[in-house]
């Protein structure tokens, strides 16, 4: 049996992104690969030929409907078909459907409860939760997940909300550090420096004074500016542990 050939206008395209623009009362779509957008935009991708799966403007992808000229002619002028796709892959709006957003969403939820698993313990003993458990009291507390944010920007409030609305007792674990100054005379500067710590755990005074303190992670920045604005820059602010330390 001989192959039948699709009409030329009928595209199938699968594994694809869709960035889709509304131009002139209609829409237009361009075929990218997975990924490949937010590197053009970023400016880390820069071939078109890598980012565009095929390099037409479709009015509908999944159904491989190609534009027509005269619909491109009356929305972007003159513009060549590069230029039209560029201008897509710029202003156009990623397409996401239902089944990858939920994937999203969940890989997106498991990676904050692993942020959240490993900034934080449980007060008695001071040791880590599982990640499942924090998953669990996330839920609970009704962390809704934003798509739009990356997790990291996401920690703060998960956990002021697991605070505030979970059945699990958590706080954040310390942050052990080491900060080296100049032994000076003056001493104000050590001493604001040691208003920062939890706990002291070494201290060292030779050509320089080395100070290890357990402090709330809030206070690291607080050092840092100590350093930059009294310290004149001189001294150094290094972080040794981030982890649940035992009392």
């Amino acid at each position: 049996m001989s192959k039948i050939n699709q009409p030329s206008n009928q595209i199938k395209l699968t594994n694809v992104s869709i960035v889709r623009l509304k131009k002139g009362g209609k829409r237009f779509e361009i075929a990218c690969y997975k990924n490949k957008v937010q590197e053009w935009r970023t400016g880390v991708e820069t071939s078109l030929d890598d980012v565009l799966q095929i390099s037409n403007v479709f009015v509908n992808v999944s159904k491989g409907e190609v534009a027509k000229h005269n619909d491109l002619q009356k929305a972007f002028g003159k513009l060549s078909v590069e230029d039209i796709v560029k201008e897509i892959l710029k202003k156009g709006e990623v397409q996401v459907n239902e089944k990858e957003r939920d994937h999203d969403l969940t890989s997106l939820r498991k990676e904050i409860a692993t942020l959240v698993s490993e900034k934080c313990v449980e007060p008695d003993t001071q040791r880590p939760y599982p990640v499942g458990i924090i998953e669990k009291a996330m839920a609970e507390a009704g962390f809704s997940v934003k798509q739009g944010k990356t997790a990291k920007s996401q920690v703060s409030e998960c956990i002021k909300l697991l605070q505030a609305e979970s059945n699990l007792p958590i706080q954040r674990a310390k942050m052990r550090v080491k900060v080296t100054i100049p032994v000076r005379d003056d001493l104000t500067l050590k001493d604001k420096i040691l208003e920062t710590a939890d706990k002291v755990e070494h201290e060292e005074s030779g050509a320089e004074l080395e100070l290890t303190l357990l402090i709330d992670p809030s206070q690291f920045r607080v050092i840092n500016e100590l350093l930059q604005k009294e310290g004149k820059g001189v001294g150094r602010l290094e972080t040794l542990t981030f982890a649940a330390t035992a009392s």
